[in-house]
């Protein structure tokens, strides 16, 4: 590539922290986004790539290239907290660019040792003058990191826009294209697509399955627990229903809020089931690491209580973005504790390539963080590792794990075509009004009781695919420990073939199914096939766009029968037999 012998060189440990399968210095999506990059010189340039890519390798090696070739001679880091600036220096530092984590808008020069400073969104709204300032005074280039932020607040995006508004350069980066509102990102191009909606235009894009071809980032097994949950509402009425079945949005909320209670038995189960995967694979990978995920301080501190009762070792508990918690992150990083439990702040950003476990304990249900949240465990170290992430039986979380492999852009919205459009619209802006208050359905503040609650192995999916016994399957039975028992080192292919082998080997004869009572209740069988149903049509969705309705509809139209409420055994088994070959073509076109 030419020009590189002007380039400001990297230290000789740059190359050695890129993980397996990179060449040289650079991956191969780095090296190509680079020399696009090179070749265009633009002022604003957009590079999406799933986490675990190596978004700061690629960013520190442009502003290495301009640095040298006198482009820019001063660098801005803009980060989404304060964790991230202090990772952000130390990675420029091992690739021979110092950087001032400690400056913020205001205080005016930096020490001479340093070529650029790094501010987080927040800081930047505070006194975005003073950062103008600081940008017109030298020819800068600005790296603006998960730059979807910028639109969290309306005066962090304002702020971004005034502050950087005279950059020479300005690097975007993010892994998550898109938000649940309509805020444009600032500095980020919009252009309309076939349907009207104008979306987010990419400079360089490098998606997750991408990564995955590549290997580049682990593949995920996503294991569904399911379970009875008994809770008393507001109004002083007991109710119980399954975790996972077709439920009002309310009702899910709840049996969502009493399976995470942690003094009810589906958490304590589902974190005994996790810490059995952990053992597993740290057989392969000794220093594996669990992250459990919760909502909130107190629900953390108790989930920690329950993790050393169960592994016999305390946990590392990091409760907000604090210096104290940024050091105990690096401090678990670098060590071969079992796990860590955290509210929501670990959920973005933070580089902890051992993570290879999670516990998805908490209500937030947005597109946005359960992908950010995932992506603290598909960064492959090496070849062969799998990342396993237990999740609530929860369609709306499922949806999400089944999309894993999908692009997904930020639409600013859509026009209304017709009357009957009127209502679709009215409906997504609820759904991101709800999706806005962080919870499953906005019921989180509403007071409620948790009586009880029981876990069950309900699936795992893979592959955009579903694996699981018929029956219900209990928590520390062979059957869960099939998918619980996986090596830890094995190839995609090696992972997908052994889920249909396991699968098969359990499977029962096809046919009219006569349940045998000394195993399993008519009615619970059918209850096990209506939930599978219903997890495989909420995938398609997700995955196609289309209604519920519209699908179940369509199964009935080719396999015959009644609704799913009241078909038997059999139609049951037939339409999910059916919407699997759907899935399985759609894969392959």
């Amino acid at each position: 590539m030419t020009g590189r012998h002007d380039a400001v060189p990297l230290s000789p440990a740059w190359p050695d922290r890129a993980a397996w399968g990179t060449a040289g210095s650079l991956r191969a999506w780095q090296a190509a986004a680079l020399e696009r990059y090179l070749t265009d010189s633009p002022r604003d340039f957009l590079a999406v790539a799933t986490p675990g890519a190596g978004k700061t390798t690629f960013a520190l090696t442009v502003a290495a290239e301009l640095l040298g070739r006198r482009i820019v001679d001063r660098i801005i880091i803009v980060a989404p907290t304060e964790h991230l600036k202090v990772q952000w220096a130390e990675a420029a530092a091992r690739a021979g660019i110092p950087i001032d984590p400690t400056y913020s808008a205001g205080q005016g020069r930096t020490a001479k040792d340093f070529v650029g400073v790094a501010v987080t969104y927040a800081g930047v709204a505070v006194n975005p003058l003073a950062m103008r300032i600081r940008t017109e005074r030298f020819k800068t280039l600005v790296i603006l990191d998960e730059v979807h932020h910028a639109g969290d607040a309306l005066s962090w995006g304002e702020g971004t826009l005034e502050a950087f508004g005279p950059a020479a350069r300005r690097l975007s980066l993010t892994g998550t294209p898109f938000r649940s509102d309509v805020n444009p990102i600032p500095f980020v191009t919009y252009a309309p697509g076939p349907d009207g909606v104008s979306r987010s235009v990419a400079d360089y894009t490098y998606g997750y399955a991408d990564a995955l071809a590549d290997q580049v980032v682990r593949p995920v097994l996503f294991l569904a627990y399911s379970g009875e949950m008994q809770w008393r509402t507001r109004a002083g009425d007991e109710v119980a229903a399954r975790l996972g079945e077709p439920l009002t949005r309310d009702l899910t909320a709840q049996a969502l809020r009493t399976a995470l209670d942690p003094a009810g038995s589906w958490i304590q189960a589902v974190l005994e089931a996790a810490d059995t995967r952990l053992s597993e694979v740290r057989r392969h990978v000794p220093d594996a690491g669990g992250l459990v995920i919760a909502s909130d301080q107190d629900s953390a501190r108790a989930y920690a209580a329950l993790l050393k009762r169960i592994s016999g070792e305390a946990p590392v508990v990091v409760l907000s973005d604090e210096k104290a918690a940024s050091k105990r992150i690096a401090a678990f990083t670098e060590g071969e504790q079992r796990w860590m439990v955290a509210v929501r702040m670990v959920s973005e950003g933070v580089d902890v390539p051992r993570l290879a476990v999670g516990v998805y304990a908490t209500t937030t249900a947005t597109p946005l963080f359960f992908a950010q949240a995932v992506g603290r465990f598909v960064r492959a170290r090496r070849r062969g590792e799998t990342a396993s992430v237990f999740l609530p039986s929860v369609s709306t979380l499922l949806g999400y794990a089944a999309e894993m492999e999908l692009e997904r852009d930020h639409a600013l919205g859509r026009p209304i075509t017709d009357e009957a459009d009127i209502f679709a619209a009215e409906d997504e802006l609820l759904a991101r009004a709800l999706a806005d208050t962080g919870a499953v359905d906005g019921e989180e503040g509403l007071p409620f009781e948790a009586l009880g609650s029981s876990a069950t192995f309900d699936h795992v999916l893979y592959d955009g695919a579903s694996f699981g016994h018929e029956g219900e399957v209990h928590v520390g039975s062979e059957e869960e420990m099939d998918f619980l028992g996986i090596p830890g080192l094995l190839e995609p292919d090696q992972v997908r073939e052994l889920l249909h082998r396991r699968q098969r080997q359990r499977a029962r004869p096809q046919g009219p199914v006569v349940p045998d009572v000394a195993e399993v209740t008519a009615h619970e069988h059918l209850a096990t096939l209506r939930r599978e149903l219903n997890g495989l049509v909420a995938a398609w969705h997700h995955r196609t766009g289309q209604a519920h309705g519209v699908t179940h509809a369509a199964l009935r139209k080719e396999c015959g029968g009644p609704a799913a409420a009241v078909a038997s055994a059999e139609q049951l088994t037939a339409r999910i037999t059916r919407l699997r070959e759907w899935a399985a073509r759609s894969r392959a076109q």
